[in-house]
């Protein structure tokens, strides 16, 4: 919302600026310029990583509506969540954990916390390893290292729309001299009809250019830059199983477990130590 929001701010500043020195806002409205940038950049888009990726990068856009889903409570629920099923297995063995991991949206635990089965490559990179784990067969080390290449896959793939988003900004300037260059073509078959007429004609190419800019630097830029930042949201959030896993995977206890995934958390919405340990042994919770 925040990136709307700064964009709205962006635009209302130049529109502002403009009509301040007097300028005539009529004259930035140019369908046909907006027709040409749009369409260019739609195309490129498309052109460079087919319909899936264009769409993907739209879902990507739109979910920047939504309030960010990594927040404190999020991970605390994380950190609880994993807690009570580490300390199932300290209780029961491990072969009480496979009723949970099975079918997570039946378990008892899992179903608690409605904001990890609500993320669903959580939910199958959590209980796919778990049941790696419980086979026995994959050494603590081996299990990091598989782990790491599953996320390293999935932040690749994550990564195409604000690559794309952010690839398409960089050429909207191109773009727009694209859209100038052809209003200038317009206007040199008017050479005859005065001034006036002339001076419209450049004014309307230059918007091409304009918009091109404005688009790039205030639209695409800031939108690809959030978008990365959801996904360093992500990446934490994901890199806390992976930690936490790891150290179950060696022996830890419950409480060390979800502190190695304590420890990946950004200042900003990290749980502190005592607030965890409190959250985690609640049993009221």
């Amino acid at each position: 919302m925040f990136v709307l929001i700064g964009i709205v701010v962006v635009v209302v500043a130049v529109l502002v600026g403009y009509v301040m020195h007097h300028g005539n806002i009529g004259v930035l409205i140019q369908i046909n310029e907006i027709v040409i940038l749009v369409g260019c950049a739609v195309g490129s888009m498309i052109a460079a990583n087919g319909m899936s990726g264009f769409t993907a990068a739209i879902k990507s856009v739109l979910g920047l509506l939504k309030p960010d889903p990594y927040t404190k409570g999020t991970f605390s629920d994380l950190l609880k969540m994993m807690y009570q099923l580490f300390n199932v297995a300290r209780k029961e063995g491990l072969l009480g954990l496979e009723k949970h991991i099975e079918n997570p949206k039946d378990s008892d635990i899992i179903s608690k916390f409605p904001s990890f089965l609500a993320n669903h490559h959580a939910t199958d990179f959590f209980c796919d390893t778990m049941k790696v784990i419980l086979t026995g067969a994959v050494s603590p080390h081996d299990l990091s290292e598989m782990m790491e290449l599953d996320l390293e896959i999935a932040h690749k793939e994550a990564a195409i729309p604000a690559d794309s988003i952010q690839t398409t900004g960089d050429a909207m300037p191109g773009f727009g001299i694209v859209a100038a260059v052809l209003g200038v073509i317009i206007t040199m078959g008017k050479m005859d009809e005065g001034a006036a007429v002339i001076g419209q004609s450049v004014a309307a190419a230059l918007v091409g250019t304009f918009l091109g800019i404005l688009m790039a630097y205030g639209i695409f830029s800031p939108m690809a830059t959030a978008i990365k930042s959801r996904l360093e949201s992500e990446g934490q959030y994901m890199n806390c199983i992976r930690y936490a896993l790891f150290s179950f995977a060696r022996g830890e206890s419950p409480i060390t477990c979800v502190e190695f995934a304590r420890r990946n958390i950004a200042m900003s919405v990290r749980p502190g130590y005592a607030e965890m340990e409190a959250a985690v042994k609640d049993k009221a919770a």
